[in-house]
């Protein structure tokens, strides 16, 4: 099942105002509020492209970006990023366009430009972004998983990065519910990065999703160009959650963005002897709301956007049960005992679970235990034999 997009705007067709929006975006030395402000001054784009040296110069422009303008370059290169546009199958939106997501416009230098691969309408349907570090717990990587599928089973699509770590779970989570999911790239939408996320990025536009970025085509990793992506994944969400983060990362970044921008912050309480729980626990302690189920962030949602989704979801008369984080019904003695054993956040090795169970189970009775969980879905393995507990 997926989100119902009936009557949304879609993207609009080519034309010379558009294509000069364009021009502006691969302009050099030109950023979001000198494109914004020249246009608001000029009253269109495609006027900006007409002017000549002294009124481009009028613009406060820098002396690259007039030469590169005034020169023909810029409708040049943005010619050449429409064809190689239309080979990857991706479309863009500008800042004037209707399907342009709403809430972005309210943050500080909206891009005016996005590139995208996938469908426009679901940038502006509620959206909650899910962030965290690229090094995560298992606790953390199940915990992202579960309240991405959780909230998305209602409705709420999952914003994130697609970056390793938890931003991949979170996605991860959306598609096990088979809703569609955004990832926000700081690359252009034809660079995966990184690399091992290819099929998940497959898997994503295939799933009805969408692909975004500000950048343009052909644009590698950099690490300035991440942070400024931040301000996007907050912007066009109506939260964001912070799953695990240490002291400094790129996630500390995100929350800020969206406490600038007057969006809520949900965090999930992490076991505070580890770094990657100093994150969350602190924007806990600042007034972000502590997270541990899907109810705790829904019912905190603003009560126009919870009745939306309720409404079109048929929530409130056919709710779909929480995952429960100790839910153990349904198992052989065995594979109960083995389960109380095992832990969320902490992998036990196989040898250390066979020398504590040595005076109640066999290794047989372990291994087969140990089978059945693992095709259940109770228990994951993971490198050198070592065991955690699923959510």
């Amino acid at each position: 099942m997926t989100t119902a997009l009936a009557g949304a705007p879609s993207v609009p067709a080519l034309n010379d105002e558009r294509m000069a929006w364009m021009a502006l975006a691969m302009t050099p030395k030109l950023g979001p509020r000198r494109i914004l402000r020249a246009i608001e001054h000029a009253g269109t784009a495609a006027k900006i492209l007409e002017m000549r040296l002294t009124e481009l110069e009028g613009l406060q422009f820098p002396a690259e970006s007039v030469q590169f303008i005034a020169g023909g370059q810029a409708r040049a290169a943005a010619d050449q990023q429409m064809e190689e546009l239309i080979k990857t199958g991706g479309s863009f939106l500008t800042y004037s366009d209707q399907a342009y997501p709403e809430r972005l416009r309210e943050i500080f230098e909206p891009p005016p430009l996005l590139w995208l691969r996938g469908h426009a309408q679901l940038l502006s349907e509620p959206s909650i972004a899910v962030v965290g570090t690229r090094h995560p717990t298992p606790y953390g990587s199940g915990m992202a998983e579960m309240l991405s599928r959780d909230l998305a089973h209602r409705g709420l699509i999952v914003v994130s990065g697609m970056a390793r770590g938890i931003d991949t779970s979170a996605h991860k989570g959306a598609i096990a519910a088979s809703r569609p999911t955004i990832a926000v790239w700081g690359t252009g939408i034809d660079v995966i990065y990184p690399k091992e996320n290819k099929s998940l990025a497959e898997q994503i536009v295939a799933g009805g999703g969408t692909i975004v970025s500000e950048l343009p085509l052909g644009t590698f990793p950099a690490p300035q160009n991440f942070p400024k992506r931040n301000r996007i994944l907050s912007g066009m969400s109506v939260g964001v959650l912070v799953v695990e983060a240490a002291e400094y990362s790129g996630t500390r970044v995100t929350a800020r963005c969206a406490i600038e921008q007057n969006r809520d912050v949900y965090a999930v309480p992490g076991n505070v002897t580890t770094k990657n729980a100093w994150g969350p626990n602190t924007l806990i302690k600042q007034g972000a709301k502590l997270t541990a189920t899907w109810e705790d962030l829904w019912e905190d949602l603003p009560s126009q956007i919870r009745l939306q989704l309720e409404k079109r979801e048929g929530l409130a008369s056919n709710a779909t049960p929480a995952a429960s984080l100790f839910k153990e019904e349904g198992l052989s003695p065995h594979e109960t005992r083995l389960l109380a054993l095992l832990q969320p956040d902490e992998a036990r090795q196989m040898d250390e679970i066979m020398e504590e169970l040595e005076d109640e189970l066999s290794s047989s009775e372990i291994f087969t235990a140990l089978f059945e969980l693992e095709l259940a879905g109770r228990v994951r393995q993971l490198p050198g034999k070592n065991f955690v507990k699923c959510f």
